[in-house]
């Protein structure tokens, strides 16, 4: 297994011909010898001023004009219905969701309303970004019809000398962390030439809009920002300026202009346009290389040979044709793969397909196994294979003939040559040691220390998994689960249980030697629960009262439990223990799995992130895998690829299910390639990028320093950005920060990430906390990793009791709150509903049945059932939420203005960090300074 992330290979560290960057600072992930890189060199040195950040493009290749998707891959378009078809065609459109009008921000005081924007008009008028001199390079000559970009652009503003205050003339260092980055050109306003608000039309681009009393054309006055009290430490350094604070510039001073944050990305806007576009739509998986919605999208999918989003999400759907392009654009080419990922029930769940003994049908040189991406040839007695190229003899069980357009007349009758994903009965020859596998079982351990004893967590545990068992997994045409279930208890010495259905009572057996631990009994330990109900019942109806007396405090894994069960205070965490319980007791899990990923020639899979194991390169071991688990798959060139074949992926999962059948799981994958960077830029998914970039982060903790980590997630974000600028951007001013349509929410995605404690060390924030939320994540999908970085905030004041519709989400900032109001934020580990000091009195009674926000309860966990329209609504909205996420969300209250509210502030994650981290406005500016750097 390589020990490399794509963001860390020693090439990307040097400039690549053609592109005309600097060399970034890329680390390397999983190098030792690289942890004490310098961490400053990603800016290189030059003179303060004109010349240093405003830079013009320098001529680049001309990038052809826009592409159209869908038509170059394999389709069933004009093909007859299949014989095994999946839901009829939903026509529907969801509704759009009318956009939130935020009131005005709140007027008690908060540090985290002085942001940079504070700072960026005087920090703006000593760099003189736009001062258009002599050694100033001409814009590159781009293509006719530009892509569909966001750019943003700082208006230029005429040179004025910059007079330092007396004192210390030294200025400040270059900065090199993320917690101070320096200032960049001011973003202003988004502009649409044709006057209306939101995205701009396809193939164009934003210009920048007229500031008052101007008009376009005309040139644009100095842009400034408003002033205010600063947080201790928020001070930007930036070229220019005076240690003490922002340079004095000559001249009276100027009328300041308040930043307005809609004028940059929002990711409300991006879910809410997608929403409105592709939501309540059936999207068919019949093209090679289409984008689906996105992942906080609902729609009804398809599957006409391709495997479903829910299953594989990819980084781009259009991989370069060649490694070169890939090191260009540095855009990493990974796979999210969810092998067992819930199916809707609107939609067809997986086909099993059996040959008997002689098994699936594979390519006797790849080994990859039968699917829509074979060729059939000479009459159908042979297949070409769309992975390997080699020829094979199709066996005689399975000959079929062709035809006139070379496709087996049984076509539609096969799924696994007519659908991208199901599933085939495996032979003994997959199984250890050729013996069919046994039954699974579920073990329970339950620890009868003093202190669970005294605090009733055991009694709890008994009682609940009485009805527990009762829902036990099963095959859906089985009538019981055939899992098996056993018992212990412990706490210095561990306690085994016969349960065998013809006792009368239960029998304990002790065993003591914990050091070289044995099962002492063979015959009652694992049994089915339908057949020895009346016994297990008599077992958990006795473990309290039988523990009652011990005060025995020490256990067999004293400091893990001890530290787990300080953790799980009866009146805060019981309701968010047993729903998880509940969850991990009835979900769906596949055992002692396998997965292996091939490719079509020309790349490979080199890593793989997740809570996984590997004794070798290619098979990825897992002792089980459940609905909620991805695994995270990066491919790299090793050849160049065809535009002609595109580049396919196929995931084969091997397993035990829940009855003890060997089984394969397969998905399939079809990308596009192209020779274009336009169209790798226009085929990317954001949320997956993300998601990548977060694992490969996380991986990387454990040997590299967090500085570095975060410096190359900077660099690398500057650096797909730039390429895109440099070789896909129509013309433009060098002030504009320019983003891919698909990409330009990606800087906000970054700066939450690199806000995550995991990436954080402050003394604040536990080990045990950074570890947990590390491991979470590490086997996260990308629907739970977009929520988890990016919460969703709702309005709840806002509610329309009379709909089922949710209120529209605000965007992550405290500039959205307001006194008035009542929010729920959620993501995905933890729901807050916080409540304004002035919030409306009929929905505080409504909603917690108390007259007045003074009365509410903060310790309560659960919302009072109150026979209240609010109520019921709220309720039911939480429900929602949570049902789509696979741990439970444990509700906290906070009130404005109370010391709890700290805590639900680090989660506004728009904002300055509380521990750490940029806005996203100054993270914004300092990607904006890195490109032109890289530019210049």
């Amino acid at each position: 297994m390589s020990q490399q992330g794509y963001v860390a290979t020693p090439p990307y560290s040097q400039p690549q011909p053609g592109i005309g960057l600097s060399p970034p600072h890329y680390g390397h992930y999983g190098d030792p010898s690289h942890t004490a890189s310098p961490t400053g060199m990603m800016k290189p040195a030059g003179p303060l001023g004109v010349t240093a950040t405003g830079g013009m493009l320098p001529p680049g290749p001309p990038p052809p004009g826009p592409h159209q998707f869908g038509q170059n891959g394999a389709h069933a378009a004009g093909h007859p219905q299949q014989r095994f078809p999946g839901p009829p065609p939903v026509n529907n459109v969801a509704s759009s969701y009318a956009p939130y009008q935020p009131s005005a921000q709140s007027s008690y005081p908060s540090p985290m309303s002085t942001s940079s924007v504070t700072q960026l008009g005087s920090q703006l008028s000593a760099m003189q970004i736009n001062s258009y001199g002599s050694g100033m390079a001409p814009p590159s000559q781009g293509p006719p019809g530009p892509l569909s970009a966001t750019s943003l652009q700082t208006p230029p503003r005429p040179p004025q000398p910059s007079i330092l205050q007396p004192g210390s003339q030294v200025l400040p260092p270059p900065p090199t962390t993320l917690n101070g980055p320096g200032a960049s050109p001011l973003l202003p306003p988004m502009y649409r030439p044709d006057g209306l608000s939101g995205p701009p039309p396809p193939n164009s681009q934003y210009q920048p809009p007229p500031l008052p009393g101007q008009t376009l054309g005309a040139g644009y006055p100095p842009q400034q920002a408003n002033s205010g009290p600063q947080m201790a430490g928020a001070q930007l350094s930036y070229p220019g300026g005076f240690p003490g604070g922002p340079a004095q510039l000559a001249g009276p001073p100027q009328p300041q202009k308040k930043l307005d944050p809609d004028s940059i990305p929002s990711p409300i806007q991006v879910i809410e346009n997608d929403r409105a576009s592709r939501g309540g739509q059936v999207y068919a998986t019949n093209t090679r290389g289409q984008i689906p919605p996105l992942v906080t999208t609902d729609c009804i999918i398809q599957d006409q040979g391709n495997a479903s989003p829910r299953f594989i999400r990819c980084t781009t759907y259009c991989f370069p044709c060649t490694s070169d392009m890939a090191k260009q654009a540095q855009i990493p080419l990974a796979a999210v793969i969810k092998p067992f990922a819930t199916i809707p029930s609107n939609e067809s769940p997986l086909y099993l397909v059996n040959h008997g003994e002689s098994g699936p049908v594979r390519c006797n040189r790849c080994k990859a196994y039968m699917c829509p991406f074979m060729q059939f040839i000479e009459g159908g007695r042979r297949y070409q294979c769309g992975f390997c190229n080699c020829v094979n003899d199709v066996p005689p069980f399975y000959f079929q003939h062709l035809d006139h357009i070379g496709r087996r007349l049984d076509h539609y009758e096969k799924p696994e040559l007519s659908l991208g994903s199901y599933e085939y009965v495996a032979t003994l020859d997959y199984c250890r040691k050729n013996k069919p596998p046994n039954p699974p079982a579920f073990i329970f351990m339950i620890d009868v220390s003093y202190s669970n004893i005294k605090n009733g967590l055991v009694k709890l545990i008994c009682e609940e998994l009485k009805t527990m068992l009762e829902k036990l997994p099963k095959e859906e045409q089985e009538e019981m689960s055939a899992i098996r279930v056993g018992f212990i208890t412990y706490n210095k010495v561990l306690h085994f249980f016969n349960v065998k259905s013809n006792l009368a009572q239960p029998q304990m057996m002790v065993v003591t030697d914990v050091g070289e631990v044995f099962v002492p009994l063979l015959d009652g330990f694992l049994v089915n629960y339908q057949e020895s109900q009346s016994v297990i019942h008599n077992l958990l109806d006795q473990i309290p009262d039988m523990f009652a007396d011990s005060n025995e405090n020490e256990t067999v894994f004293a400091p893990v439990i001890q530290a787990g069960m300080e953790a799980l205070k009866m009146h805060l965490d019981r309701q968010q223990f047993l729903n998880d319980l509940r969850n991990d007791i009835e979900k769906k899990i596949g055992f002692d799995a396998i997965m292996r990923v091939r490719t079509s020639t020309g790349f490979r899979a080199t890593d793989f992130f997740g809570g996984i194991l590997m004794n070798n390169t290619t098979d990825v071991e897992m002792a089980a895998i459940d609905c909620d688990k991805a695994v995270t798959v990066e491919f790299k060139h090793d050849d160049k690829l065809s535009e002609d074949t595109g580049a396919l992926i196929q995931c084969a999962v091997l397993y035990t299910t829940i009855s003890g059948q060997r089984r394969l799981r397969i998905h399939n994958l079809g990308l596009n390639c192209s020779s274009q960077l336009a169209d790798l830029y226009k085929s990317c998914e954001t949320d997956a990028l993300i998601n990548f970039f977060a694992k490969s982060a996380f991986k990387a903790v454990l040997h590299q320093p967090l500085k570095v980590i975060r410096e190359i997630l900077v660099n690398q974000t500057a650096h797909m950005l730039a390429c895109y600028r440099k070789n896909c951007a129509s013309p433009s001013a060098a002030s504009q920060l320019i983003l891919p349509d698909s990409m330009k929410v990606l800087p906000v995605y970054m700066n939450c990430l690199l806000k995550n404690c995991v990436l954080l060390s402050r003394p604040e924030i536990s080990t045990d906390e950074r570890a947990y939320q590390r491991q979470l994540v590490m086997t996260m999908g990308v629907a739970d990793s977009q929520l988890f970085f990016y919460p969703q905030l709702l309005p709840i004041h806002t509610l329309d009791v009379k709909s089922t519709m949710l209120p529209a989400a605000v965007r992550c900032s405290e500039s959205r709150l307001s006194e008035e109001g009542i929010f729920l934020l959620a993501n995905g580990l933890h729901m807050f509903l916080w409540l304004g000091v002035s919030s409306p009195p009929e929905l505080i009674q409504g909603i917690f049945n108390v007259p007045s926000f003074a009365h509410i309860n903060t310790d309560m966990t659960l919302l009072p059932e109150v026979g209240n329209p609010y109520s019921q609504q709220l309720r039911m909205i939480m429900g929602i939420i949570q049902q789509k996420r696979p741990y439970s969300m444990k509700l906290t209250i906070v009130k404005q203005r109370e010391q709890p509210e700290m805590v639900f502030r680090q989660f506004l994650v728009e904002d300055k960090g509380l521990y750490g981290g940029s806005s996203y406005v100054d993270f914004l500016c300092c990607v904006h300074k890195e490109i032109c750097q890289l530019l210049n």
